[in-house]
């Protein structure tokens, strides 16, 4: 079945690489389809004019149209992982040639790409917490780069 509705990342050549590097962390995750530029196009002939992907499921598109356009923290992938063993793995894959941490679980990939790789505990941390277990989450996660889910669970225990 099609996605009525899904998301196309831009890249300046990079889109193929990208999209294999992110279908190989995420189970679930294939490329469906590759489209290449043919001769006299915009782009050097046989790169990747369109890729589109799958992440545990859902579709994604990924654009090599040049350096027109770059990515930002105003749109990101987030990723709710079931342990901190995943955490880790996809945050030391992600880092890797050129991928920079940011505050709270967020990162850019070698692509420039935001991601939140976040344990998906956060949700009944703020939803299900009391207002004071929240404010122990919100801050102890505001002083992390990589999330660390036994230091939270710590804060939402009130340690």
């Amino acid at each position: 079945m099609t996605q009525k509705v899904k998301t196309c990342f831009w890249y300046d050549t990079g889109a193929e690489e990208a999209a294999k590097l992110y279908v190989s962390l995420i189970p679930n995750s294939q490329i469906t389809n590759i489209t290449r530029y043919g001769e006299g196009q915009r782009m050097p002939a046989g790169l990747a004019m369109v890729v589109n992907f799958t992440l545990d499921g859902a579709e994604f598109m990924a654009l090599n149209g040049g350096p027109i356009f770059k990515h930002s923290e105003a749109a990101s992938l987030v990723v709710q992982c079931d342990d901190q063993d995943e955490i880790d793995r996809l945050w030391s894959a992600l880092l890797i040639d050129g991928g920079k941490e940011q505050q709270c679980g967020w990162l850019k990939d070698r692509y420039g790409l935001p991601w939140q790789i976040v344990p998906k505990q956060i949700a009944t941390f703020m939803t299900l917490g009391s207002p004071e277990q929240q404010a122990r989450v919100m801050e102890s996660m505001m002083g992390m780069v990589k999330i660390d889910i036994a230091t939270l669970n710590s804060a939402f225990d009130g340690g």
